[in-house]
């Protein structure tokens, strides 16, 4: 596998960590690209001009430890690399992550190298080739293996599937290859920079920004999913066994207990009567039994019926202990919580739309009832911060409509826009709301006709991108990140059926626009802390949405809080337009020892 720590013997052409150190001084130059490779048995460092200089793989951790001391930018094709070097125990400050840059650029979510290397080449994607076995239809190409690049242009399969790994000339080679492709994307930044952009102007150095960020969040998620989010375990147990009882013994207590939970339930009606909860349609035959006709059951729906029937709040209550039971139980425990005490699954720097930060594990959904197992270590607390008001105060900067930046002077960014339009704060709420996720409908309609006309600059670049998207043209975000919206595949539809999927591209787009770029402030936000934050020994352990939560010995906790601020204050003032005030962005920020803590 690419990136293994294997610890079987050097492959001949590695040198050892001495004659590495010494070829490499020199050549090593402070926030320059070095491109980082790591194969079976070695590694490759390469630098512009100067080829590959390989590495045993038990001698990488001192020498790029060494090379920190410099600080190059590390250039590698995906965050394996940066998950491979924690494994070693080694931690870099900053790289450009090829995959992530790709994603910005052409958007979507596929980012393998092979896509990679043909979109440098300007390939057509749809023709990138796979490995075949060979057969009748399927004849060996007579290609070297030894060789990355086939006669077409395109990437041979067998290295962009991991082949490159197995010997020490490969990797250097792969290395070699990472820092080409970093120099194209260098150069593709300057081409997206040209691009007609509505809004605010930005620049080269903005895109570039934006693309070291990215790179950052691919770092973050390495460190999130190598370190974990503390957890615990007896705490978390107790909070299941409250909503469905002890750990069941085996399958036969099991079922009991299930037939106990909708008792719960099922005991408000006759005796006898059965419905099978788990299905919404029986659900909804349960209800209409008790007199309440409901087109769906979704629970902010039965919310609003509390007071209609008895049924309603065991009804509540049960879903909330299902969906304990099925996502957030023992079986969730045992799976994703290490005997080390931290909860770990897997991150993504993009989510290949709008580009925020994912994680499975249930990391990014976890019910509240669950946070009060996620408690601070011994002698650590936890900062955390909410970015307040986010998509409405990025709208203002990418549009630069100076009226809403005005706005966004105040801590309550809704309360001068509800006076500007004469309307309570809840209908200006519901009204900018709805202009960035397209809802024209309903209470705040007769508000967003006063947003058009107090706010026109801001609703214009909403409009503009409502009416491109619905035109299936690609969108950018303010950062530069390609959204999506030509090449859909071509379906027979009736006209009515036309006009509903334009107007829902065009719904998506606009919140694309707002939402891509408030997911890249949230990112250089991360970075700074990130950055500025290593000798206050800050640990990421959670990034949801625009919640940031950092995990610190009790002495550093408070200069990690102001720390967060001043780096926000920064954030704002580095990533927004250059040719006005910047947007004021605000956070709740608190030193916590218990997530559920947090108000």
């Amino acid at each position: 596998m690419p990136g293994s720590m294997s610890s079987a013997g050097d492959d001949p052409g590695a040198q050892d960590a001495a004659e590495s150190n010494d070829r490499l001084d020199g050549l090593i130059e402070a926030n320059r690209p070095v491109a980082l490779a790591i194969g079976e048995h070695a590694a490759s460092i390469a630098v512009l001009g100067h080829g590959g200089i390989s590495v045993p793989v038990g001698d990488l951790a001192g020498v790029v430890s060494r090379g920190e001391v410099v600080g190059p930018r590390w250039v590698w094709w995906s965050n394996d690399t940066a998950a491979s070097l924690l494994d070693l125990d080694v931690r870099v400050a900053r790289c450009w992550d090829l995959s992530a840059v790709h994603r910005l650029l052409v958007g979507g979510w596929t980012s393998t190298p092979d896509r990679v290397w043909a979109h440098t080449r300007g390939l057509d994607l749809d023709g990138i080739p796979t490995v075949q076995p060979v057969d009748l239809f399927h004849q060996s190409d007579d290609h070297d293996p030894d060789e990355p690049i086939r006669v077409d242009g395109y990437l041979h399969p067998d290295w962009s599937g991991g082949s490159w790994a197995s010997r020490t000339s490969r990797v250097a080679r792969w290395a070699e290859l990472a820092l080409d492709v970093q120099q194209f994307q260098e150069v593709a930044l300057d081409d997206v920079a040209a691009e007609p952009h509505p809004g605010a102007a930005r620049t080269r150095e903005h895109l570039r920004s934006t693309a070291l960020s990215e790179s950052a969040a691919e770092l973050m998620c390495a460190e999130l999913a190598h370190d974990g989010l503390p957890f615990d375990r007896s705490v978390g147990e107790r909070i299941v066994a409250g909503f469905v009882g002890p750990r069941p013994r085996d399958a036969a207590e099991e079922v009991i207990r299930l037939e106990e939970l909708d008792a719960t339930v099922l005991g408000q009606l006759p005796p006898g009567t059965t419905f099978d909860l788990r299905r919404p349609d029986q659900v909804k035959s349960l209800l209409r039994r008790v007199g309440i006709e409901v087109p769906d059951t979704r629970a902010w729906r039965l919310e609003a019926l509390r007071d209609a029937h008895p049924i309603v709040e065991p009804l509540l209550a049960w879903r909330r202990a299902e969906r304990i039971r099925t996502t957030f139980g023992y079986h969730w425990i045992d799976e994703h919580v290490d005997a080390d005490g931290r909860l770990r699954g897997e991150w993504h720097g993009s989510d290949g739309a709008a580009g925020r930060m994912t994680a499975t594990a249930g990391l990014h959904n976890m019910p509240a009832e669950m946070r009060p197992a996620v408690l601070a270590e011994p002698g650590h607390r936890f900062v955390r911060a909410d970015l307040g008001q986010i998509e409405p105060r990025v709208l203002a900067a990418v549009s630069a409509d100076r009226q809403l930046i005005r706005a966004a002077r105040e801590d309550d960014m809704y309360a001068p826009v509800a006076a500007r339009l004469g309307v309570e704060r809840s209908v200006a709420k519901v009204a900018v709301l709805g202009a960035m996720y397209g809802q024209t409908t309903g209470i705040g309609a007769e508000a967003l006709r006063g947003l058009e006309r107090e706010y026109p600059v801001a609703m214009g670049y909403l409009r503009r991108a409502d009416e491109a998207a619905q035109g299936g043209h690609d969108l950018r975000t303010y950062g530069g990140r390609r959204i999506r919206m030509s090449g859909a595949t071509a379906v027979t539809m009736s006209a009515g059926d036309v006009r509903s999927r334009a107007a829902a591209r065009g719904r998506y787009g606009r919140n694309a626009m707002v939402q891509g770029a408030a997911a890249e402030f949230f990112k250089t936000w991360a970075a700074l802390i990130r950055a500025r934050g290593r000798q206050l020994g800050v640990e990421f352990v959670l990034c949801l949405h625009d919640e940031l939560i950092a995990h610190v010995a009790d002495e550093h906790a408070e200069a990690t809080a102001l720390l967060f601020t001043e780096c926000l204050a920064e954030t704002a003032q580095r990533w927004g337009p250059q040719d006005g005030d910047p947007v004021r962005f605000v956070a709740d920020t608190s030193v916590i020892g218990c997530w559920a803590d947090a108000k």
